[in-house]
């Protein structure tokens, strides 16, 4: 029996379907806010300075870990520090260390710690197999 080649309507058909469910699976993966969703509070950095003091034991004031299990902060988007600082507070996120460190902190202080790493400006100097 021979194989029927698909037609280029039914082949961008399938793309589209696939783009859709790529669309569909990044924003559940990760965290994707509809067109109306609010936006993230805007904080200080100098404010934020301020209060990292705390967190630079182990991600570092220039945001960089100095811990292999802690995440590089450096440059980070504001908003996606924003969600986990909230989500380790509220416990939907969980770790013993940021789960109580973010209990302390108010949303204006989350903010302005977010304001403060996502603005070191980090530069890339190789990329491996380059």
């Amino acid at each position: 029996m021979r194989r029927r080649t698909p037609t280029a309507a039914v082949v961008a058909g399938r793309v589209r379907t696939l783009l859709a469910g790529c669309a569909l699976a990044g924003a559940v993966l990760f965290g994707g806010q509809s067109a109306g969703a609010q936006e993230p509070p805007v904080g200080d950095p100098i404010a934020g300075r301020k209060v990292v003091h705390i967190c630079s034991v182990c991600h570092g004031s220039d945001g960089i870990a100095k811990l292999p299990e802690a995440a590089n902060l450096a440059g980070q988007n504001a908003s996606y520090i924003i969600r986990q600082l909230m989500a380790f507070r509220d416990g939907s996120r969980k770790n013993e260390t940021m789960t109580v460190l973010a209990a302390g902190l108010s949303n204006a202080q989350i903010a302005d710690v977010a304001a403060y790493y996502s603005g070191i400006q980090i530069q890339v100097m190789k990329i491996p197999g380059q």
